[in-house]
C-alpha cells in the first residue's frame, strides 16, 4: 500500500541528516532472493517455480512488468487461487515502496503505519530492487525502540549499545551516562547563581521561593510532551515546518490553561494578587518558551547531522530550566 500523499513514483523525503548510508538506509535491508512473476504466468506456473526454485523470501511474490513493480501476491493468496488464474490478477495493485537511500527506520514505520507484511525497495528510477521481509522490519522496530529510549535519557550515543546497557559492566555505564549528568550539573550551578542574583526580591517577597519548583516543573513537563511530539515526526520524514506551528499554539494554550488555573488558585489560598500575576505570567512564558526549544533544538541538531533524539533528556531539560529561572525573577522585577 503506497503512501496515498504521495505520487506512486516517489521516494520518501529524505530528512536532515540522512543519506545513503547501508546501515541506516533501506539498502542495508534488501533480500534480493525473492521469486519474481509477469503478470501473464498463472497461479500454477509460479506454485512449480516456488517447490523447484531456492528463495531467501517468498512472504509476497513480487509481479513485475519488465524492471517495474505492478503489484505484490501474497503467499496465500497463490496457494488458494486456481492454477489457471494470471498473477495478473491476484496480485494486490497498492503496496508500501521506499527508495535504496530511504532510512530505514521511516521504511520499518511506513509499514507498520499502512499494515503491510513486507516493503517493496525501487531505485532511482523505479526499477524493482528487491523486499525488505517481515523479520527484518520488526528487527528494526526493536532497534529503533531501544535506541530513542536510551537517547530520551541521555545515557547513550549509538544504537548498536542500546542493549548492551541493560547488562554492561558499572564503569561502562557511568562512562555512558556521567557527560549529561556533569551538563546537567553545570546548568544547576548556573541556575543557583541566576537565583542568588535576586536573594532581595526574594527576601522582600518570600512568596516568591513557593513558587519556582513549580514554574520549573511545568515547563520540563510540557517542553518533554513537545519533544516527544518533534522527535518522533522527524524521525518518520514530517517536516519540523508542519509541526512547528501547531506545537507553538498548543504549548502557549497549554499556558494559558495553567496560567489561569493558578491565579485563581492563588488568589483564594494566599490573597496576594502581585505573586499570582507573577506566577501565573512565568508560567505561560516558561511553558511557550519550553515549547519552542523542544522544537529548535532537535531540528538544529538534525541540521548538523545529529540524531534529534539528542536534543531531549538532560540538555533540553538545562536549557528550559535556566530560561524558565530567568523569566520568572525578570517577571518578578517588572511586576513587584
Amino acid at each position: 500500500m503506497r503512501d496515498a500523499r504521495r505520487p506512486a513514483s516517489a521516494p520518501l523525503p529524505v530528512r536532515p541528516g540522512d543519506g545513503p548510508d547501508a546501515d541506516e538506509a533501506s539498502v542495508g535491508l534488501i533480500v534480493r532472493g525473492v521469486p519474481r512473476a509477469r503478470p501473464s504466468q498463472t497461479a500454477g506456473e509460479a506454485l512449480r517455480e516456488l517447490h523447484t526454485g531456492s528463495f531467501d523470501c517468498a512472504t509476497d511474490i513480487p509481479v513485475l512488468d519488465g524492471d517495474v513493480l505492478v503489484g505484490l501476491v501474497p503467499l496465500e493468496a497463490l496457494l488458494s487461487a486456481d492454477p489457471r488464474c494470471p498473477l495478473g490478477e491476484l496480485a494486490e495493485r497498492t503496496f508500501a515502496s521506499v527508495s535504496t537511500d530511504t532510512d530505514r527506520e521511516r521504511a520499518a514505520a511506513l509499514a507498520a503505519r499502512l499494515g503491510t507484511r513486507t516493503v517493496a525497495v525501487l531505485d532511482g528510477n523505479d526499477r524493482f530492487e528487491g523486499l525488505i521481509p517481515p523479520e527484518r522490519l520488526i528487527s528494526v522496530l526493536f532497534e529503533e525502540h531501544e535506541e530513542d529510549l536510551a537517547r530520551l535519557g541521555g545515557s547513550l550515543a549509538r544504537s548498536s549499545s542500546a542493549i548492551e546497557a541493560t547488562v554492561e559492566a558499572i564503569p561502562r555505564r557511568l562512562w555512558h551516562r556521567l557527560p549529561w549528568l556533569a551538563l546537567g550539573l553545570a546548568g544547576a550551578m548556573l541556575s543557583a547563581a541566576i537565583v542568588a542574583s535576586f536573594e532581595e526580591e526574594l527576601r522582600a517577597e518570600v512568596l516568591l521561593a513557593f513558587f519556582l519548583p513549580a514554574v520549573v516543573y511545568m515547563a520540563d513537563a510540557v517542553g518533554t510532551q513537545t519533544e516527544t511530539v518533534v522527535i518522533r515526526g522527524m524521525s518518520l520524514g514530517v517536516p519540523i515546518g508542519r509541526i512547528a506551528v501547531r506545537e507553538l499554539l498548543t504549548g502557549m494554550i497549554i499556558g494559558t490553561l495553567i496560567a489561569a488555573a493558578f491565579f485563581a488558585f492563588a488568589l483564594v489560598v494566599w490573597e496576594s494578587t502581585r505573586v499570582a500575576a507573577v506566577v501565573s505570567l512565568s508560567l505561560f512564558v516558561s511553558t511557550s518558551l519550553a515549547t519552542a526549544v523542544a522544537m529548535s533544538l532537535p531540528y538544529m541538531l538534525a541540521r548538523f547531522g545529529r540524531d534529534p533524539a539528542f536534543g531531549s533528556g538532560p540538555l533540553a531539560t538545562v536549557i528550559q530550566d535556566l530560561l524558565s529561572i530567568a523569566a520568572y525573577f525578570a517577571i518578578a522585577v517588572a511586576l513587584l
